[in-house]
């Protein structure tokens, strides 16, 4: 029997945030994203296995992802 599994990560950008990045301290806009990993048998994703919020640093010497916490990514989106 051949049993055909994987994971797949899914990226949302659920908005543009005001954050200071804390890898190269530069302030702006940056964008909020929400990255899900699914567990996948015979490339159907079945359920979540990992929740991520990060937001990326715009700067492109930087491009830094700084996570977040599921209440600091909400509190964000709700301003």
């Amino acid at each position: 029997m051949l049993v055909i599994f994987g994971f797949r990560t899914g990226r949302v950008v659920l908005g543009w945030v005001s954050f200071v990045c804390r890898v190269c301290g530069q302030p702006g806009r940056m964008p909020l994203v929400r990255e899900v990993t699914k567990l996948s048998l015979f490339f159907i994703p079945l359920f979540p296995i990992r929740t991520r919020h990060l937001v990326e640093c715009q700067n492109p010497a930087c491009r830094a992802r700084n996570r977040l916490s599921g209440d600091e990514a909400a509190s964000m989106t709700s301003r």
